[in-house]
């Protein structure tokens, strides 16, 4: 009984860390969408992307970080661990939605940057916590950290140009 136990648990976290990741995919989709006509308005330094290539760039980061989630979950070490590593991991996809309520929701470029502060603290917690369960989980998630510290740049860049 107890092994059946072990599986199911061997299988939930990290089907639930895949799902969290594209539940955070799709409502930070659904929360953007219908406010691009006013991101439209703003104005944005040179180095703003297209638009067209935010939900790629999402989807390949959340598509790497439920491997790496599955990466972890899966390393030997001891179980506190891996709750606490899987704790941070749900708490960085929270933050990625809310900065997406802050900024476009809100239509608060000065908001946005402090919950993207956020999610840039919580991604760290999270890759220094993967790391002492997984190397290559933890490296999974350095293309998020940079992709999210370009964002937190562009961030700034569209608060300092719309402020007053």
């Amino acid at each position: 009984m107890q092994g059946l136990s072990h599986a199911i648990r061997s299988a939930v976290v990290p089907l639930t860390a895949a799902l969290g990741c594209l539940a955070a995919l799709l409502i930070g989709g659904a929360l953007t969408r219908p406010n691009l006509d006013w991101y439209a308005t703003l104005a944005k330094p040179g180095f703003a992307p297209p638009n067209s290539a935010f939900p790629i760039a999402w989807t390949i980061l959340y598509m790497l970080s439920a491997i790496a989630a599955w990466l972890v979950w899966h390393a030997p070490g001891k179980d506190q661990d891996h709750r606490l590593a899987m704790i941070w991991f749900l708490i960085q996809l929270v933050m990625g939605v809310l900065w997406s309520v802050a900024f476009f929701s809100l239509h608060s470029p000065e908001l946005g940057l402090g919950a993207i502060m956020a999610f840039l603290v919580a991604i760290t917690i999270t890759i220094v916590l993967f790391d002492r369960l997984n190397r290559v989980g933890a490296l999974l998630l350095i293309p998020l950290l940079l992709w999210v510290c370009f964002a937190s740049g562009l961030n700034f860049a569209i608060w300092f140009l719309n402020r007053g």
